[in-house]
């Protein structure tokens, strides 16, 4: 997970609407399920769901009063902190 990347998408997410987001992961998911698909491309596809799914989780602490800044924060310490154990 990239956080200049989760950042952009919660901005997104701000500007326009979380569906979009939310359908955007649903189509990359189908799209994992192409046989032909390379192990770097799978890769790629994985790291922008992830990216999607962070964002839409630091959208929601916005949404119940966290500053979008320690919701960045909070939320990569929390992925740093599971990627430790």
């Amino acid at each position: 997970m990239k956080l200049p990347v989760i950042k952009h998408l919660t901005q997104f997410i701000e500007d326009n609407d979380e569906d979009f987001v939310v359908e955007t992961i649903e189509t990359l998911e189908a799209l994992t399920e192409v046989p032909s698909l390379k192990d770097e491309e799978l890769d790629v596809i994985g790291e922008l769901i992830s990216n999607m799914y962070g964002a839409i989780e630091v959208n929601k602490m916005v949404q119940d009063g966290t500053p979008k800044k320690e919701a960045l924060n909070s939320f990569m310490q929390r992925v740093l902190g599971s990627i430790d154990h």
